[in-house]
């Protein structure tokens, strides 16, 4: 009886210290904190051109840090980017780690139950980059195939719901890529799974349509970008946002108050261009 009362004292302990730990947290990424500390952390994953690459002297650049950058200035703060895997970094946000996530972040009814997010700014859609002799248009076109994503990305949701059996999806059909010897191959960055279309590991790789131009137009790559589409002609769009920690309401109304601005000065789309046309 003694020891059942040391671990359930433990345990209390624990649950409270996580409590205290992250009310701290949350309370570090507050507006007024940022503000307070002079310096906000944007997560991202640089690998997402050209929202977010490694551009001269080893520097992250990318629309996505110069729309951080806008609201850092607005802030009257310094930014600070923090680069990790794409799949951490909703986590990372939800544990308070760092202030907002922004790399191309696709908003999903899962993402929303996890983190809060800005208003949207951009619109995107799945496309198939594959070897200037493939001829890939379809999801269906990829049965059988080896297919690269990168990882937790929509793309990487999208392909593996297509293998799912019936009993493991909502709508209770399989998925079209089911049972058809079609393999999902997650990568950290799309680029690295482009790389394996090359060297015959892969047969395709499923990304977000201006992170697939940019791979493609690469100079000698070999490579070209093709919107994937259903066989009824539909196609898979998405948005990005912004993501904060959930209840961080001041901070998401800075943000929106940038996007909203920028949007407005027709400044985002000005970053794609510039960021498509460099990188």
């Amino acid at each position: 009886m003694k020891i059942t009362k040391t671990i359930l004292a433990m345990s209390l302990a624990a649950v409270m210290a996580m409590g205290v730990l992250s009310g701290c947290s949350s309370d570090q990424q507050s507006l007024e904190k940022i503000k307070e500390s002079g310096e906000i952390v944007m997560y991202t994953n640089a690998e997402f051109a050209p929202f977010e690459y490694i551009g001269d002297n080893n520097e992250i650049v990318g629309v996505d840090v110069d729309i951080a950058k806008e609201l850092a200035k607005d802030l009257g703060v310094e930014l600070k980017i923090e680069n990790v895997k794409f799949d951490t970094i909703i986590g990372a946000i939800q544990t308070g780690k760092g202030a907002f996530g922004a790399a191309g972040i696709t908003v999903t009814p899962e993402r929303e139950e996890q983190v809060d997010f800005s208003v949207k700014y951009v619109k995107s859609k799945q496309y198939i980059v594959q070897k200037t002799d493939s001829n890939f248009n379809t999801i269906d076109d990829l049965k059988g195939k080896q297919i690269g994503v990168q990882l937790g990305t929509t793309g990487d949701l999208t392909i593996d719901d297509a293998l799912m059996a019936a009993a493991d999806r909502e709508d209770g059909t399989d998925g079209i890529l089911y049972n058809s010897g079609a393999v999902l191959n997650q990568y950290n960055s799309a680029p690295l799974a482009a790389a394996d279309i090359g060297t015959g590991k892969l047969d395709a790789v499923v990304v977000d349509e201006l992170p697939a131009q940019a791979i493609a137009n690469r100079e000698n790559s070999g490579l070209k970008a093709v919107e994937m589409k259903y066989s009824d002609g539909s196609t898979v769009e998405e948005e990005y946002a912004f993501c904060v920690q959930k209840g961080n309401t001041e901070l998401l109304e800075a943000i929106n108050n940038t996007l909203e601005r920028l949007m407005a000065e027709g400044k985002i789309d000005e970053y794609v261009l510039n960021h498509t046309t460099q990188e």
